[in-house]
């Protein structure tokens, strides 16, 4: 049996000077995010978004921990979490808008994506399951790999959850959860529905303390603190003036221009450019096949 434990993973270090490639990963999808907003604000989208504003930072930092052949699953909030996989801003705008070249024919939208190595799904708690069940897919056939699920801390009020973990740890399976705690479930802050913490709650499921140790089977739960700038989707957004002025204060967008302003200023310009020309470039292409009939 593994022994248990959870790593909780501060927002603070990102404060150092980044590497220029993740700085810019980090400004594309936060550049992505918010042309999804003003898309929606025009008309341009129909359905709803789920915008990772302010937790960028957590698949920038995960996805350099892995390797081509792990898994990765994710979930209504997961644009980002593409993004850092992918880097393919071109394939998952054209899926939100129904456009030629979309990764899912323009039918999964901005929740129901599935690429190889890559599926999201927009049901709390349910991608963990079924990433229990890649895991010892990838335990019998692909020694060495991993699978890695993002799941929210409003996640923990499903049972499903509990079943999974319970089942990772038993089978001893490469199973990394990543935990993106920021604080608020839909509208209902996480100290109103959770008892204890994130963390006591995976250490009783007898989880590993380091990644090194998922790959040869030890199940690990990794909690990052993040603070969700925006709404739930769009507009429901129930938080007191002053939480989401609190949440704005510690935005690493606006803090790490002012700790490094030079790096930052000539990144930030040029993937806002960026993907002003991705918006560009797929708003001008032909509804998908399946999007027309």
């Amino acid at each position: 049996m593994p022994s248990a434990c959870a790593e909780t993973v501060p927002a603070a270090g990102l404060l150092s000077r980044l590497p220029d490639d993740e700085l810019e990963l980090l400004l594309l999808i936060r550049h992505f995010e918010l042309q999804l907003l003003d898309l929606y604000g025009r008309g341009e989208l129909n359905g709803t978004t789920h915008t990772c504003l302010g937790q960028e930072y957590i698949p920038v930092a995960v996805s350099g921990l892995l390797r081509d052949g792990d898994f990765v699953l994710s979930n209504h909030r997961g644009h980002g979490h593409y993004l850092a996989r992918y880097r393919d801003p071109h394939g998952l705008l054209a899926e939100i808008m129904g456009r030629e070249g979309a990764i899912c024919a323009g039918v999964g939208g901005s929740q129901h994506i599935r690429r190889e190595g890559y599926l999201s799904t927009g049901i709390q708690g349910e991608s963990l399951p079924v990433a229990t069940g890649i895991a010892l897919h990838l335990k019998r056939t692909r020694p060495g790999a991993l699978a890695c699920v993002y799941i929210g801390d409003g996640s923990w009020g499903e049972g499903a959850v509990y079943e999974a973990l319970n089942l990772a740890s038993l089978w001893r399976l490469p199973l990394l959860v990543v935990v993106e705690n920021n604080g608020i479930a839909q509208s209902t802050p996480t100290s109103r529905q959770l008892a204890g913490t994130i963390a006591g709650r995976a250490a009783a499921s007898a989880l590993a303390p380091a990644l090194d140790l998922v790959r040869r089977g030890e199940p690990l739960v990794a909690e990052f603190a993040a603070h969700r700038l925006g709404p739930h989707s769009k507009g429901d957004d129930t938080r007191s003036a002053p939480e989401i002025e609190h949440a704005r204060a510690h935005d690493w967008y606006r803090r790490y221009a002012d700790q490094h302003p030079r790096q930052f200023a000539q990144f930030d310009a040029a993937q806002r450019e960026h993907v002003r020309a991705v918006v560009a470039e797929v708003s001008a292409r032909p509804p998908s096949t399946w999007t027309r009939s």
